[in-house]
């Protein structure tokens, strides 16, 4: 079931009249309101995902008992290495099936040509679950957090069923913490018209990201792709730019649908994205692209592999005092006197190591393939020089904003010269990103990459139609995320007059109903 699927319109009034008017307000007063509520939301979960297959249904309810049966074990274990080791038993269990599931049959391929057999023997030929990275990740992340005692492992299991299978997110993400997302299944929730009503404007605003902006990019897109070869290098460009505004409509499309909907059942997701494209370096990028899974991965991998932190080199320990004075005083004998400076490149290294790591690493979540590992180094070179050079973290804020005296961001109109020069570099680069991960292997990317640079890339790009209509949604999208950049998505509008905040709202609705045809699977799927 599609968020931009007639089904799912369907679906979403029901599961919120029974949630609010049968599980809600006519059980007030009920000692098992809150539990009916959850077991109301694993249902329609359940429901939801098992459109695709029933068959996932089955995977998703494994991790389900193994997360909950970690969490009650590290309560249990007498001991701290039997707490860790519940932990790590569930992390390789769960990271074991979604490694047959997702990467078997590509390394049992590359295994088998690498010493020259064939590998039909050696494959499963299994149909990978939809969405199985996403609620693996979040399975992970609970039991790590009861193990580092951040959060209390929970009893009720139909809590921590809705927490791992909630539908708004489970196919799409945001891939939520556990600290963040079970507690708000483990308490008592009330209708808010205020969110409810924010919830469907970022509903909107996804589906028109989703539907006329991805979906329209993706006919030009997969037009060209089917035969690269044939195609001018304009064209191949344009593909390129207009495969760059797809994922990011599509992926921050469905987020913003699954974090309006979350917020119809009274449920704060995080938020996914925040206007990447307007990002002035390539780490403000990752930054602002996919939060939740570099939050994961920095939460999870690069803090526990060291992250940044000063570290003492092996050899250095026996001619320290392992005191703090003994490292940083200036006075320390001659033989250390260069002991910061070494300590200071040594932890760059580990440094540039654990980034390496997480880039790759986010590169092989997105699917198994070569291109995507590419992918990730090549983000990682991107960001490493930055990190070097400790510029990682110099863009904090909002491009073209200024702090006012009372604490409030207010945003400017124009962006300076600098900051344009900036965010056009940032996304060229993207785009090339883009071209890496579009590709289905080396021998295409190359295609698409020299067939760029051919003379051909200064005549006519091919022109398909509704072009027009795709270029005006393509700028309509960016300049409302422009002029409310500062703010959680783009449909939340400080215009004064009612009347024309409808307006705007119903031209959306009705350029949604307009490109509404053939649907377009979430681009994620395709991976």
């Amino acid at each position: 079931m599609l968020f931009n699927s007639f089904e799912f319109l369907i679906f979403l009034p029901i599961v919120f009249l029974l949630y609010w008017f049968v599980f809600d307000y006519a059980m007030r007063g009920c000692k098992r309101q809150l539990l009916l509520q959850n077991l109301l939301i694993v249902v329609a979960s359940y429901i939801f995902y098992g459109w695709w297959d029933w068959r996932f249904l089955v995977l998703i309810a494994i991790t389900t008992v193994l997360s909950f049966l970690s969490g009650l074990g590290i309560e249990k274990a007498p001991t701290q290495r039997g707490k860790k080791a519940v932990m790590i038993a569930n992390i390789v269990v769960n990271l074991g099936i979604l490694g047959v599931y997702k990467y078997y049959d590509f390394f049992a391929r590359e295994f088998a040509e690498l010493i020259g057999i064939e590998s039909d023997f050696l494959l499963l030929h299994l149909i990978l679950p939809v969405g199985i990275s996403f609620y693996t990740f979040q399975a992970l992340s609970y039991s790590i957090d009861v193990y580092r005692k951040q959060l209390e492992p929970t009893h009720d299991i139909v809590a921590l069923t809705a927490f791992l299978s909630f539908f708004p997110q489970l196919v799409a993400g945001p891939i939520e913490r556990a600290t963040n997302l079970l507690p708000q299944f483990q308490r008592k929730r009330t209708f808010d018209y205020t969110q409810a009503v924010d919830g469907m404007r970022q509903i909107l605003w996804g589906l028109f990201k989703k539907i006329v902006v991805a979906d329209n990019c993706a006919t030009y897109v997969d037009q060209v792709f089917a035969d690269l070869g044939s195609h001018s290098g304009s064209t191949l460009l344009l593909a390129a730019v207009l495969f760059t505004f797809q994922i990011y409509g599509d992926f921050s499309g469905y987020s913003d649908i699954a974090i309006g909907t979350a917020k119809l059942f009274g449920i704060k997701l995080m938020r996914n994205f925040n206007v990447p494209y307007f990002s002035r370096d390539i780490a403000e990028f990752w930054r602002r692209w996919h939060i939740s899974l570099t939050t994961w991965f920095r939460d999870y991998v690069y803090i526990p592999l060291g992250g940044s932190r000063p570290v003492v080199p092996a050899r250095l320990k026996s001619k320290l005092n392992e005191t703090s004075e003994a490292i940083t005083s200036t006075s320390t004998p001659y033989t250390l006197h260069h002991t910061p400076k070494i300590i200071n490149r040594y932890t760059k290294a580990i440094a540039v190591r654990n980034t390496f790591i997480i880039f790759l690493l986010s590169g092989l979540w997105h699917g198994a393939n070569w291109t995507f590992v590419l992918w990730g180094a090549y983000h990682a070179l991107l960001f490493v020089p930055l990190l070097v050079m400790n510029k990682n973290r110099r863009y904090r804020d909002t491009v073209a904003t200024i702090t006012m005296p009372d604490g409030t961001i207010k945003a400017k109109w124009l962006p300076s010269l600098k900051e344009v020069g900036q965010m056009l570099v940032t996304f060229a680069l993207a785009v090339v990103g883009w071209i890496i991960f579009r590709a289905t292997g080396m021998k295409t990317l190359m295609t698409w990459l020299l067939g760029m640079c051919d003379s051909s890339l200064f005549s006519m790009p091919l022109i398909i139609e509704n072009s027009a209509m795709l270029f005006i949604a393509i700028l309509i999208m960016l300049f409302v995320e422009w002029i409310n950049r500062n703010k959680e998505h783009g449909l939340q509008l400080s215009i004064r007059y009612k009347w024309l905040r409808l307006l705007i709202y119903y031209v959306l609705i009705i350029l949604c109903i307009f490109n509404m045809g053939q649907e377009q699977t979430f681009i994620y799927f395709q991976f």
